[in-house]
């Protein structure tokens, strides 16, 4: 993984994307902190969906076996309230303890110290890389556009 970085915009969205992060279809990105430990947070698209994020909960405890897909918590926006997978296998080590203080960090600083949590292991399948992530980045948003365009609401 590179740290290589990208400029993202289409529509009225926008976004710095890096090279040295995975992402999910799901829109969260994943960021090797050292050896298999990576921490895990929202993209600023998964921000902008929910809205102001109010809250951060997980169903798990640091040191429980976690496998990718499972759902470990439950963040609430504004908009919406959406369970947290894991994008990745391994064990969790915990939440991000910043956000006990500032859960404005996941909305400010998603890419930094608005990260949620971290988890020791390797990345699922379903991983992707930069550009991967910005093809799931064209659909989703040809999609958001083709539906508030089309009369019939399909």
């Amino acid at each position: 993984m590179g740290a290589e970085a990208l400029h993202y915009k289409r529509s009225r969205f926008s976004t710095r994307l890096t090279g040295d992060r995975l992402y999910t279809a799901g829109h969260h990105w994943l960021r090797r902190v050292d050896g298999d430990l990576w921490r895990v947070g929202f993209t600023r698209f998964a921000t902008r969906m929910l809205g102001e994020v109010v809250e951060v909960g997980f169903e798990v405890k640091p040191g429980a076996r976690l496998e990718t897909g499972q759902i470990l918590g439950w963040s609430e926006g504004f908009k919406a309230v959406t369970d947290l997978f894991a994008p990745l296998a391994g064990l969790f080590e915990g939440g991000n303890p910043a956000l006990d203080s500032a859960i404005k960090l996941v909305q400010t600083d998603p890419y930094e110290r608005g990260w949620l949590y971290a988890v020791r292991g390797s990345p699922g399948a379903g991983c992707l890389d930069m550009d991967g992530y910005v093809a799931v980045l064209d659909a989703t948003i040809d999609k958001m556009i083709g539906k508030r365009h089309d009369p019939a609401g399909a």
